[in-house]
């Protein structure tokens, strides 16, 4: 069965039309998608590596995926962890960091990003990795990953630094 995807405009705003994933989208047509940060008490963020098979196979990454189509952006971040990392994270725990127009992204179309942080504890005895999505983690401090950025190893995230310092 395809996977659909609810059409928003470039602010967000639902547009009662839907996308069938791998589909060309028209210009000015967004789909929802969600960025995840879960850091616990120490200032870790939990990191994955991406599958070998995907497109950018071997990046780390944090937590990331698409909508479908009827979900909100707080149901599609707590499912998007429970597929990729197997944690259930209290929706009290999360906070809309940002939200912003992404341009045309390899394949998706065009998205509209909710960046979510989640700042709780977590055993890493609890994480299970989604075969074909993620192959490894590890928790690492906000330096580490901006290393990571500068070195090619992580997905760039442009508003990084400034997540940072609105962390403390």
């Amino acid at each position: 069965m395809a996977e659909l995807w609810d059409i928003v405009d470039e602010h967000g705003k639902p547009t009662g039309r839907f996308h069938e994933r791998g589909v060309p989208m028209k210009p000015g047509d967004y789909h929802p998608s969600v960025i995840v940060w879960i850091v616990n008490g120490r200032g870790e963020f939990l990191i994955t590596q991406r599958s070998p098979e995907k497109r950018a196979g071997g990046m780390w990454e944090t937590t990331a995926g698409c909508a479908v189509a009827g979900e909100d952006s707080l149901t599609a971040a707590l499912r998007e962890v429970r597929e990729e990392v197997g944690l259930r994270l209290d929706p009290a725990d999360g906070v809309i960091y940002k939200e912003y127009p992404y341009p045309h992204v390899s394949g998706d179309g065009a998205a509209y990003n909710t960046v979510w942080v989640f700042r709780t504890e977590y055993d890493t005895a609890d994480v299970v990795l989604q075969p074909g999505e993620t192959c490894a983690f590890m928790t690492a401090d906000a330096e580490t990953v901006l290393r990571m950025m500068r070195e090619g190893k992580f997905i760039p995230y442009d508003y990084f630094c400034d997540m940072c310092t609105w962390l403390g």
